[in-house]
């Protein structure tokens, strides 16, 4: 059960580790793009890696960003991650990595719901409403909304929970023009991208996007996109209102240490075998049904 938990590209300049990805300067106005093997729950990083967890990621999100190119630019380069390493770091990169445009990241998740589940059927039970979004009564869990909603949120630092906030509060962070552009943007991007995977049997829940402004200020989506971390993906065949369908991410693992004497602050319990590759498995399947590949040998 082999997978990179850390990367060590010492060719580069390290700009940055987070949960899952560490990215490295490559000149003034790129960044080279690790996506790891790390898993994060509860915010807490896990101490055992999820194998090709961090090509999935990968595969996935660059399905998107081609598929997706038509409904906004992104901060792909192009450029080979292989080009820009050395010889003996070429493993940590292939697969798994981009050259990204460097961006001036916005300082908010675009956050589109189409379906009632997690922390909105939560705030639907209590009010009736989801993030200010007054829904209609009689919805179920899972429930299908009438129409996608756009539920931003604040980012949060490293090892805490993102913030719902509404979207008078996000005019006034970035500014109502831009929040107007990135409300439309995502609900274009959530449409396209769901009713491409209806087509593959796979029901996307919810997802978040992120966005960042590039040198001439243009927007451009960014990070990752439609992945089993940023999104809830649903087995269409396994669907049914009133219940949460099984999703290929790492709620397997949510649900194992849920059963742990474990406050949810570092360190975290060891991860079980089973709960590991069980865990692989989801996200491997998530990539297959999706674009109908496997990640590189």
């Amino acid at each position: 059960m082999s997978g990179l938990l850390r990367s060590s590209i010492e060719s580069l300049p390290l700009v940055y580790r987070g949960k899952v990805r560490d990215s490295y300067a490559v000149g003034d106005d790129q960044l080279l793009i690790v996506t790891t093997d790390r898993l994060s729950a509860f915010d807490v990083v896990m101490s055992q890696p999820i194998p090709d967890k961090g090509r999935v990621l990968n595969a996935l999100s660059n399905f998107w960003f081609t598929k997706l190119a038509h409904v906004t630019p992104n901060h792909l380069t192009g450029v080979a991650p292989e080009s820009v390493v050395a010889s003996d770091e070429l493993s940590q990169v292939r697969g798994r990595s981009v050259i990204a445009m460097k961006l001036k990241p916005l300082p908010v998740e675009a956050v589109v719901r189409g379906y009632l589940i997690g922390s909105g059927w939560k705030d639907y039970q209590r009010s009736g409403s989801v993030c200010g979004i007054e829904l209609p009564p009689g919805l179920q869990m899972a429930s299908k909304l009438p129409e996608p909603i756009f539920t931003p949120a604040n980012k949060a630092e490293l090892g805490t929970h993102d913030e719902n906030i509404s979207f008078e509060r996000m005019q006034e962070i970035v500014g109502a023009e831009l929040a107007f552009r990135v409300r439309s943007i995502s609900l274009a991007l959530y449409a396209a991208a769901s009713q491409y995977a209806a087509t593959r049997g796979i029901i996307i829940a919810d997802t978040k996007f992120e966005f960042g402004l590039d040198a001439t200020g243009d927007l451009r989506l960014m990070d990752e996109v439609l992945t089993a971390d940023s999104s809830r993906f649903w087995p269409a065949e396994q669907y049914a209102e009133g219940s949460s369908p099984p999703s290929f991410d790492k709620q397997f693992v949510r649900d194992w240490l849920e059963t742990q004497d474990w406050d949810k602050t570092p360190p975290p319990p060891d991860l079980p075998p089973a709960v590991v590759l069980k865990t692989a498995d989801k996200y491997r399947d998530a990539l297959l049904r999706l674009t109908g590949k496997t990640v590189e040998a």
